[in-house]
């Protein structure tokens, strides 16, 4: 892999390229409204920043790596699969629309290309991806945030997020309608149900926490062939605080496994 693409250039943009520093490439294309945020960050190869989606395509990559959002998916994602090229998508979320799903599948298969999908915040993926062979009984995913971390949301209708003194579970349903509800944590209850259950058997819990300081998730899980549970404390963006800091290094992880000869 010596080129590579990469559709945005916000906070996330800006961890993936720093976490590839190393990497040889030839050349770097950008694809944002504002391309030219990310240009900075890159010092070791040719770099062009783009606007348009043609434009983009025409400088050949091996490999592109969405960093912009569930808008950027239905916008660009189809057309990138079909040209050929491989698609890292992080805005997993996106795809609780079956429609999308469908829609991105038949283009990867007519350029006969990928949709890569990381674990994104979360990790144990791996496990519950292998565990899924074995049958899946049960797969609750938890989320839970302090309770400013909620605010904007639907949850400030189910709850008064400045008065809590204690955990509450404001939300319980599937992943599918979590997706729908809050978008904002799409992207982990989404990447857990592609993983394993899928969207309408993968159970989500949504919690504000005023005894936390980190996005929390938990993973739950039970099969045929094992029984486990994982948590992970997401540390924030210092770009984009809604953002993951674990996310844009798993995009950055996700490119170097497509350029490695030993994959873990």
């Amino acid at each position: 892999m010596r080129r590579l693409g990469i559709i945005g250039a916000g906070g996330m943009t800006q961890t993936v390229l720093a976490a590839l520093s190393g990497l040889p490439l030839d050349h770097l294309a950008v694809l944002s409204r504002t391309p030219g945020q990310a240009i900075e960050a890159w010092f070791a190869t040719k770099v062009t920043a783009h606007t348009e989606l043609a434009e983009f395509l025409a400088t050949k990559p091996d490999l592109v790596a969405e960093c912009a959002g569930h808008a950027a998916v239905r916008a660009h994602g189809a057309a990138v699969l079909a040209s050929g090229c491989d698609l890292i998508v992080i805005s997993v979320g996106a795809l609780a629309d079956d429609a999308l799903l469908t829609e991105l599948h038949n283009a990867a298969q007519r350029g006969g290309s990928r949709l890569i999908l990381p674990a994104g915040a979360v990790g144990g993926l791996d496990a519950l991806a292998a565990a899924k062979l074995s049958g899946l009984q049960d797969v609750v995913y938890t989320g839970s945030k302090p309770p400013a971390a909620w605010r904007g949301t639907q949850a400030e209708q189910a709850v008064d997020l400045a008065g809590l003194t204690a955990p509450v579970c404001f939300f319980e349903g599937s992943a599918r309608e979590a997706a729908r509800t809050y978008p904002q944590n799409a992207n982990v209850a989404a990447a857990i149900a592609l993983a394993g259950a899928g969207f309408d058997a993968t159970r989500v819990r949504l919690v504000a926490d005023p005894g936390i300081t980190r996005n929390r998730h938990e993973i739950a899980v039970r099969s045929g062939c094992s029984d486990f549970s994982i948590q992970l404390e997401g540390i924030a963006s210092a770009a984009n605080p809604k953002t993951s800091l674990m996310a844009g290094y798993s995009v950055a992880h996700a490119v170097l496994s497509r350029a490695a000869r030993v994959l873990i």
